[in-house]
């Protein structure tokens, strides 16, 4: 039976089973979804939105988006995620940053604009979850959400003439239930690094056979 030192017992014990950082992935996830629940609270509950008003609202979304996308993208181990996690923060970005720039965009035009990219952001989602290599309770939360985000493109392309008040109730609502299905996943995400850290720190290393000496 392998003895247990004094040392190892107190990394076992004291030390975190997975490193808890920012910028780990579950963290990342958990940050923008809260975001994202305040951003739609705000949305919803704002009487008599207007469209500049929800223009800086969903900018700030966008930005925050981009932010966690990014910090995500460095927290994963293979190329193919990297790169499209920072496809989907650099979207984001360009979304946010157009919705400013658009000089007096309309509601008509602002409407058309925030369905493109949620319908681009919710397909580079979905085929992201699956370069990952999540079990499939996580990848059907993570594939929800996605979803979604191209139910959310279909619905206003259905409706672009909705108007910036109804605009900001659909995004928020929206944003609201994409933030809550975020942090589901996170604490999911969360668990499932803190339970193979934990495997792989108590499994022992094999130990090689010992040389057999043989006598002349």
């Amino acid at each position: 039976m392998p003895r247990l030192s004094l040392a190892s017992w107190q990394d076992e014990t004291t030390a975190s089973p997975w490193e808890i950082t920012m910028l780990s992935s579950p963290n990342a996830l958990l940050w923008r979804s809260l975001l994202a629940v305040a951003v739609g609270v705000v949305a919803v509950t704002w009487p008599g939105i207007t469209i500049g008003a929800f223009v800086i609202l969903f900018a700030v979304y966008a930005f925050i988006g981009a932010a966690m996308d990014s910090a995500r993208a460095f927290s994963s181990d293979r190329v193919g995620p990297v790169f499209g996690w920072l496809l989907l923060a650099l979207l984001s970005v360009i979304a946010g940053v157009v919705a400013l720039a658009w000089p007096a965009i309309t509601a008509l035009a602002l409407t058309i604009w925030i369905g493109s990219w949620a319908l681009a952001t919710g397909a580079m989602e979905i085929v992201l979850v699956f370069q990952r290599g999540e079990k499939p309770g996580e990848r059907a939360l993570f594939v929800l959400t996605g979803l979604a985000s191209v139910a959310l493109a279909f619905a206003l392309f259905a409706r672009p003439d909705i108007g910036a008040v109804s605009l900001a109730t659909v995004f928020g609502l929206f944003s609201i239930f994409y933030g809550t299905a975020g942090i589901v996943a996170s604490f999911r995400e969360r668990r499932v690094a803190r339970t193979s850290a934990v495997r792989s720190r108590r499994t022992p290393e094999p130990t090689s056979p010992l040389p057999h000496h043989h006598l002349v």
